[in-house]
């Protein structure tokens, strides 16, 4: 058991959440600009996600984007992780910061900002502690959607293990306690439809390794897996090679010229000195 928690620990999340956000808003993602781990200034602080609108007045009909304006701040824990109070002061401090760090006053309009803490658990204590400490009014707008009014930024918490399968199947899936081999037969056949797209790719690589037993359990359930991606992956890994060593004959057919430009260019110059200290001495 405590070996599966320390793989788990070491599985990339962040990507593959990044992903799955993506995957969740596709329907609308023509209106949208997704920057992963956005630098705050020239100091190691970074954001997550952020989510600029294109345009401000393109509502997101998306459950999880609804609350979305101008610039959207997306703090993600994985399931091994939870969200602390510290987090979310923290966070609320990214939001400012990003709000402060432009070339021109109030560029950044405050109203134009929100926060939402994508999480797999219920933030409870946190929670408490806005309606308790801040006076703010917690209301549930959708499955796993609750809204924090009344603070700096409209705010949101995402509680992926309360989501509504069929509204947000992947960021639903994105968790490392599967409990049924029917969910991972359902996640390979929802897969099946997109096995050539890099973001299904990702985040079905990261369900598939925090849930390996899992799936293992399901009989031929991981051969049918391998055969489903292996050709994919084979293309991916071809198309990768060729453009390395694309790149490495041409750096070397470069130097190759070089040297024989440098040849001949060597030799006219050098019958070009000649003909010159010819005249020389014969001037003399």
């Amino acid at each position: 058991m405590n070996n599966m928690v320390k793989e788990n620990t070491a599985l990339q999340w962040h990507p593959a959440f990044f992903a799955g956000l993506q995957i969740e808003l596709a329907e609308e993602a023509q209106y949208l600009i997704f920057e992963n781990e956005h630098q705050l200034g020239t100091k190691p602080k970074e954001i997550d996600v952020l989510v600029i609108k294109k345009d401000s007045n393109v509502a997101i009909r998306k459950n999880i984007g609804r609350i979305f304006r101008k610039h959207n701040i997306i703090e993600y824990k994985s399931p091994e992780d939870y969200l602390s109070i510290d987090d979310f002061y923290k966070v609320l401090g990214y939001g400012c910061f990003y709000k402060s760090d432009v070339t021109t006053v109030d560029a950044i309009k405050a109203r134009e900002i929100t926060i939402s803490f994508v999480t797999k658990r219920y933030p409870q204590k946190v929670i408490r502690h806005l309606a308790k400490e801040k006076k703010l009014q917690i209301r549930k707008a959708d499955n796993g959607i609750y809204y924090v009014e009344g603070d700096y930024f409209p705010i949101q918490f995402v509680v992926t293990s309360q989501l509504s399968v069929n509204e947000n199947f992947w960021l639903h899936s994105l968790t490392n306690d599967l409990k049924e081999t029917s969910e991972a037969r359902k996640i390979i056949s929802r897969y099946t439809n997109h096995p050539k797209s890099n973001l299904y790719q990702s985040v079905m690589e990261i369900i598939v390794k925090a849930n390996k037993e899992l799936f293992e359990e399901a009989s031929g359930m991981c051969n049918a897996l391998f055969d489903l991606v292996k050709d994919d992956v084979k293309e991916r890994i071809e198309a990768e090679v060729r453009a390395e060593v694309r790149e490495s004959v041409k750096a070397e057919v470069r130097e190759s010229v070089k040297a024989e430009v440098r040849e001949s260019v060597k030799a006219e110059v050098r019958e070009s000195v000649k003909a010159e200290v010819r005249e020389s001495v014969k001037a003399e």
